[in-house]
């Protein structure tokens, strides 16, 4: 913030929720009258053109009604509003109003008056031009060194400038590559016009190219009529400043030199009038406007920028002279003389505050009164700071800064499935081929207890399941209110999903205008992807879960695909997915375990974790304690392996495809180029089969599209059937190694990294990174380990050896006592360094081996890994750091 502001001497409040812009405001001795004093001419966007001449008996009154010379009411928009010789056959000074379709040019002219309510202004209108297109901005000057009268040149929204010679239209011409309209200028040193294109750079052209080359009506008429006398029009000069452009001033304060001065979003730059640099300055803050005004100094100018801060700095070329605190953010900045001050700064803003400032500070009279001398009493001081640090912890308290327990929650929201599925199945465009698709109805409530502004639900479920509806907004919620919605959930894709659970998120703001947020899970049920099936005896993948109670009947554990007629002898239970894989669970008669079997290793996962889940339930309700599931079988690393080359050669589908469709593409536009060259040529000539080439290229485009379309189909499918098996294998892992859950939450956070799968991010180079990162820290055998550097970028690897190698060895470490832990404080955590990719693991005779098994012969029962047989006169573990130094 600035030490000093900029001093009020003139300002009003223009209209009632008036706009304005850039264009809005000129200042100029409209009515000629000869004083040198200008006056403040303002249009507004609805049509009020407004002529002030400020004169306060003192700084800062407010505005008298005789300030208003002039104002009237037109009937359409102004766009902007300049000040010239535009009148033939006087040198007068005329105002020209530019609306999105017409160009305007008064004459101002004052009559004195005889009474005390003072003279008398109004307007005439001289001529007028209407515009076949719609306006944007104008410029004028003497164009082609004429003596004595301004020209128009009006820049239309389409690229095309039209100019003007007074009360008759001249020709018109099209921008080459025009895309936007930027600010325009005219200089009248090098007779040219200066504008910004959207390509971010800055061009000249000369007037006499504009008026010798090709008329732009003519050109749209006939296309491919080239006239005799017409040349194509050339920019005299470009310049690339790397940004959009706010405006562009063209002065020349010296004699035979002008500069033009473009404002940027972020850079002011000063240009010679051959277009090269003569300085620029960085600026850190977002202007609004700026003018260069003058020059103080030989070869230096200054300039005003206003900028969004609501701050005026004055620069003498590069170098900050003054700042300046405004009351408001101007869109336009002029300088203006009048009849008590020279210079003054007039500024408008875009909701019509105009003001007429000047700079400088002035001098205070406020002396402070002395202060009485007394003695201190410190027992009334420490009072007073206990009971403001009181008041302080109190504030503190009530900030709303921390989260709050669940019974202080402002919000809540709640999630309640109906346990039985919707008779009417509420299932839209799904694409799995069963022949009827269920749903289970979910019914949300949002209790407030207080005001909950513009609350907003969001429901998510993971593909491939989807909702009924997964947005909903409500009016302001009242305390002590409720607000109730009811959606379905069914299954959408033609696949299974890893997940049976969803989320509801309630956003909103409270009173005092903090956004806040609660949310809640919910789990859906097996039945809604699954339903009773007969049991099959042969399977490929088998899995076999210890207990340390007697198995419990499935009547009991699974009455909603039991059936009760079947009693407690129910021991084999068949489920089948709506996709059609099935899935068999078995119990044993005699022994303490429970069997799972399918032909895809992906279908395990969700009944495996039913099951578990419900028999924790079940023994929960017995008040049993105690209760344990365990895994002494084998990791079916093999078998995981597999899906991750499955998926993985569909990443590599996808970026072959991504090449062919990019050279196809490439074919396609050079084909259409080349025909487009013969359309247009005067004397016609043979196709060459051009236009055979075309169609098969075409033919080869939308090929390619769709079998990337398909191949993005089976990868998401690939996807979600490795994160079932990767769930899987995750549960295995922590029964088999009885993991607490921090560490098992580690597991998720290594091996489930990604909701989704991108080309850019892939599922490959995360998981490998992070079990890399592990391997180095927790799970490391030396300091030579952690001290070896890891990459600084993920990219996609070549193929999935390394992965599967350091999985296998991530296994190794685990069987071999290895704990997951991320503390700092571990014993082998020395010089941890945190990766942002993997590099090669030298380890032990695991990598030696030529094939890395992950079948079911790599872990034996009690969790040994069978290994080959290692150096004569060397432990196992000496035998492996051998090897790692022989690496």
């Amino acid at each position: 913030m600035s030490l000093f502001k900029a001093r009020d001497w003139w300002s009003t409040i223009l209209g009632e929720k008036e706009e304005f812009d850039q264009g809005c405001l000129c200042v100029a001795d409209v009515d000629n009258s000869g004083s040198g004093q200008d006056k403040v001419i303002v249009g507004s966007y609805k049509g009020y053109l407004r002529i002030f001449n400020p004169h306060p008996v003192k700084p800062g009154d407010e505005v008298q009604p005789e300030d208003l010379l002039l104002e009237v009411q037109l009937r359409e928009p102004i766009l902007q509003v300049e000040v010239g010789k535009f009148v033939s056959g006087t040198e007068g000074l005329h105002l020209a109003v530019l609306h999105c379709r017409k160009l305007c040019v008064y004459a101002v002219s004052g009559t004195q008056g005889n009474v005390e309510h003072g003279n008398q202004y109004q307007i005439k209108l001289m001529y007028e031009h209407n515009l076949q297109r719609t306006a944007c901005n104008m410029t004028y000057g003497p164009f082609g060194g004429v003596k004595g009268r301004d020209l128009i040149c009006i820049q239309s929204m389409d690229g095309m400038l039209m100019l003007f010679e007074q009360e008759s239209y001249a020709f018109g011409r099209f921008l080459p590559g025009f895309l936007l309209p930027g600010p325009l200028a005219y200089s009248s040193r090098t007779d040219s016009f200066i504008t910004v294109s959207s390509c971010q750079q800055v061009e000249s052209y000369k007037y006499q190219v504009l008026a010798f080359a090709t008329d732009a009506d003519e050109r749209q008429d006939t296309e491919q009529q080239k006239l005799s006398s017409g040349k194509r029009l050339a920019v005299d000069w470009v310049l690339n400043i790397g940004e959009q452009a706010l405006d562009i001033c063209v002065v020349s304060f010296n004699q035979g030199v002008s500069s033009v001065f473009v404002l940027g979003e972020r850079n002011f730059f000063c240009l010679k009038d051959n277009g090269q640099i003569q300085f620029m300055k960085k600026l850190d803050y977002s202007p609004s406007c700026f003018i260069p005004y003058c020059s103080v100094q030989e070869g230096t100018i200054n300039t005003l920028i206003a900028n969004h801060s609501k701050m005026l700095n004055v620069y003498q070329d590069v170098t900050l002279k003054w700042a300046a605190q405004l009351p408001c953010i101007p869109v336009s900045v002029k300088v203006a003389n009048f009849q008590d001050l020279k210079g003054v700064i007039v500024t408008l803003s875009d909701d019509g505050h105009l003001q007429c400032s000047y700079l400088g500070t002035d001098p205070s009279l406020f002396q402070a009164p002395k202060v009485d001398s007394r003695e201190i009493n410190y027992e009334e001081m420490n009072a007073e700071m206990k009971e403001l640090q009181k008041i302080i912890r109190e504030a503190t308290k009530t900030q709303d800064v921390l989260p709050e327990s669940e019974k202080q929650r402002d919000v809540t929201v709640t999630a309640e499935v109906s346990p039985d599925l919707d008779e009417e199945s509420q299932a839209i465009d799904s694409e799995v081929k069963a022949g009827a698709v269920p749903s289970v109805t979910v019914k949300i409530t949002i209790q407030s207890r207080v005001t909950a502004q513009k609350p907003n639900l969001a429901v998510c479920v993971q593909a491939p399941l989807a909702v009924t509806c997964d947005q909903f907004v409500f009016g302001d919620l009242e305390p002590d209110s409720s607000e109730t919605v009811v959606l379905s959930v069914f299954l959408k894709e033609n696949c299974c999903p890893s997940e049976l659970e969803g989320t509801c998120m309630v956003s909103y703001n409270i009173p005092t205008g903090i956004p806040r947020v609660a949310q809640c899970n919910f789990s859906l049920p097996l039945k809604l992807i699954c339903f009773p099936a007969q049991p099959s005896k042969a399977a490929n993948h088998k899995l076999t879960i210890d207990t340390n109670k007697p198995p419990v009947s499935f009547v009991t554990i699974f009455p909603d695909f039991v059936d009760p007629s079947e009693g407690d002898q129910a021991n084999a239970l068949g489920f089948e997915f709506l996709t059609g894989s099935k899935t068999t669970l078995l119990a044993s008669k005699t022994s303490q375990r429970y069997r799972i079997q399918s032909d895809q290793l992906e279908d395990l996962w969700l009944v495996t974790k039913e099951l578990i889940h419900r028999l924790e339930v079940h023994f929960k309700k017995q008040t049993c304690k105690d209760f344990a599931c365990t895994f002494s079988g084998s990791i079916p690393l093999q078998e995981y392996f597999e899906l991750i080359d499955r998926h993985f050669e569909l990443r590599l589908n996808a970026e072959k495809f991504q090449e062919l469709l990019s050279e196809r593409a490439v074919q396609f536009r050079a084909i259409e180029r080349r025909l487009l060259t013969r359309f247009k040529d005067k004397t016609p000539a043979p196709l060459q089969h051009l236009d055979t080439l075309l169609e098969g290229t075409f033919r080869e485009v939308i090929a390619l599209a769709d079998a990337a379309e398909e191949n993005q189909a089976n990868m998401f499918q690939a996807f979600a059937k490795l994160k079932s098996a990767t769930h899987l294998v995750i549960m295995l892992i922590s029964l088999w190694q009885k993991l607490s859950t921090d560490q098992v939450a580690i597991l998720e956070a290594t091996f489930l990294p990604l909701a989704e799968d991108t080309q850019e991010l892939g599922w490959e180079e995360t998981v490998d990174a992070a079990v890399s990162y592990l391997l180095r820290t927790c799970l490391s055998k030396s300091s030579k380990e952690q001290a070896l550097t890891l990459s600084s970028q993920l990219s996609m690897p070549k193929d999935t050896s390394r992965l599967k190698k350091n999985i296998t060895l991530f296994c190794d470490r685990l069987a071999k006592g290895g704990r997951l832990s991320l503390s700092t404080d571990s014993a082998t955590q020395q010089t941890a360094v945190i990766p942002g990719g993997c590099a090669t693991i030298p380890e032990s005779d695991l990598e030696e081996r030529t094939i890395i098994p992950g079948s079911t012969a790599m872990f034996s029962s009690n969790g040994q890994i069978t290994k080959q047989k290692s150096k004569p006169g060397l432990s196992e573990d000496a035998a492996e750091e051998t090897k790692s130094h022989e690496l």
